[in-house]
């Protein structure tokens, strides 16, 4: 029997290459055979020296984002709790805009005091008592003034020494003065009380409005009595 060799066909891929491009264009007619094909070009030759594909940096990692720690209350928030004010409700930048004016109180008030224990010594004896009481409610009004001054400031606040010799003259006349300087000193009490903004400040100078004008209105009885003796 007559064995017929037969080689094998050389299969022709181009011919149905241009088949296939013609029906699917956009596909890879076979993958199977690319696959092999590029795994043979990246494949070294039997005997050659293998070659390391050059190593890909590593993408470095995004820095984690810091959490921040609880920072507790802010300086503002913390500005807004009682007793931590900066600029308290009372006494403070509103009451510090009339230093001046307190400070001239407080001379004031020393110095009509001085005035009324002059006048105690030259007085009938019936007016005596109660001009020394005037004179030591005046002492207070300057205490309270000092007092205000350091609430404000935090600084204590030192009257001037006065060394003026008093001349107290005639009794009517010198009543006279002090009543005009007692009501004055009410007018500008209650003037300060109004001008100010700060509710502590005005309180105090009502009251010590209120108190001037009372010493006002005994001065006048004394000058009263005294003129009905006359």
């Amino acid at each position: 029997m007559e064995q017929t060799s037969h080689n094998p066909e050389v299969y022709d891929f181009r011919q149905y290459d241009r088949i296939w491009q013609r029906v699917a264009p956009n596909l890879e007619p076979y993958p199977g055979m690319s696959a092999k094909s590029d795994a043979a070009a990246v494949s070294p030759a039997p005997g050659a020296p293998a070659v390391s594909a050059p190593a890909i940096p590593a993408v470095p990692e995004a820095p984690a984002v810091p959490v921040p720690a609880d920072p507790g209350l802010t300086v503002q928030q913390e500005s807004q709790l009682p007793g931590a004010v900066q600029n308290p409700c009372c006494m403070g930048t509103a009451a510090a805009e009339l230093l001046e004016v307190i400070t001239g109180y407080i001379e004031a008030a020393l110095s009509d005091r001085r005035y009324l224990l002059a006048l105690s010594r030259q007085a009938p004896s019936w007016a005596r008592k109660t001009l020394r009481d005037m004179a030591e409610e005046l002492q207070d009004q300057a205490r309270q003034l000092i007092a205000a001054y350091y609430l404000i400031t935090g600084r204590c606040y030192r009257p001037s020494v006065s060394t003026e010799r008093i001349y107290v003259g005639r009794w009517c006349p010198a009543l006279r003065e002090r009543y005009h300087a007692a009501a004055c000193s009410g007018f500008n009490y209650a003037r300060s009380a109004e001008d100010t903004t700060d509710p502590c400040l005005s309180k105090l100078f009502e009251n010590l409005s209120k108190e001037s004008y009372r010493h006002a209105e005994e001065i006048m009885g004394l000058l009263r009595r005294s003129l009905q003796n006359t």
